[in-house]
């Protein structure tokens, strides 16, 4: 079955302003790579907004209604200190949480294998009732649980390898035994979440990094503890927080992760799939700033997703 990506002009057109690192470049690189002759076979899709009720599994409606609400007509409206929107912002924020969902749809219909998002702005920070950390809709999560309430799945499992914590999609999970977690990421950095001793109910796996960490101990965290978690969950699907600020060339972080880790990595997520799932996972795009190894690392990602 094909790898289907979606993706929308909007998503483009959201501009948090001057000097943001959140830029719309950011989603121009990772497409411009992916649209190139070696991803002949990926299929784009349009992603569609999401409904009021999709948003509403995982934020208070006031919230939503406030958020869109704020957009401007002109120029940029700063939400926190790091979260900025412009008037394109609420029709990004609807795509990309409406990617998600769509994504879900067609991997549980068998549409599609596996798919990709490649959408902005990114999610696993924004929490149920405030925006966070460059986002606006927690599209992972969102995605998450319409699987659950469309598609009548009980066990649903996210798996996060951007380098800052996806502290909104614990947040959202931290609670319920059928909804797992698991991040490698820096630590201590922002959010300021992500201790090993934060596990849920069982369910959340969170395998802090010292910074400068590299690709062994990234490989050793997945390898050791996050894979093996994984499986033992037993998911009916896998969604992927695809962050790749992890990279050592990335300006937010210190990480140390290479071009290649980022395939090795999904390559070991899709076996767990495989296994576990028959093959079903959606990912979306989260962090990774430097746009050159942004739009590599994210190409290694999809190829492995493709199964090149």
């Amino acid at each position: 079955m094909p790898t289907f990506a979606y993706t929308h002009p909007s998503c483009f057109e959201h501009d948090p302003g001057r000097g943001h690192p959140e830029s719309p470049a950011r989603l121009h690189a990772v497409v411009g790579a992916l649209k190139t002759a070696e991803f002949v076979a990926l299929e784009w899709r349009e992603a569609p907004r999401a409904t009021d009720a999709q948003l509403e599994l995982v934020h208070d409606r006031t919230y939503i209604a406030q958020l869109l609400h704020a957009v401007p007509q002109v120029g940029v409206v700063d939400l926190t200190f790091d979260t900025a929107i412009s008037p394109a912002s609420g029709e990004a924020a609807l795509r990309a949480a409406g990617a998600a969902c769509a994504a879900v749809d067609a991997v549980m219909r068998g549409e599609a294998g596996n798919a990709f998002c490649a959408v902005r702005p990114p999610g696993h920070h924004a929490r149920r009732d405030r925006p966070m950390g460059f986002c606006l809709f927690n599209n992972v999560a969102i995605g998450a649980f319409h699987a659950r309430e469309a598609h009548e799945l009980k066990r649903v499992a996210v798996v996060d390898f951007d380098v800052h914590h996806g502290n909104g999609t614990q947040e959202a999970f931290v609670d319920d035994a059928d909804l797992f977690y698991a991040s490698t990421h820096e630590y201590p950095t922002y959010p300021g979440t992500g201790a090993a001793d934060e596990t849920g109910v069982g369910n959340i796996v969170n395998v802090p990094l010292r910074p400068m960490s590299g690709s062994a101990e990234f490989r050793a965290a997945w390898t050791r503890i996050i894979l093996p978690a994984l499986d033992a969950f037993g998911p009916e699907l896998i969604l992927v927080s695809a962050g790749f600020d992890g990279h050592a060339g990335d300006p937010l972080a210190s990480l140390r992760l290479q071009d290649e880790d980022f395939k090795w990595v999904t390559r070991r997520i899709l076996g767990v799939a495989d296994a576990r799932c028959r093959g079903r996972l959606v990912s979306t795009l989260e962090g990774g700033y430097d746009l050159v190894d942004l739009a590599r690392s994210a190409a290694e990602h999809v190829r492995a997703l493709m199964g090149l």
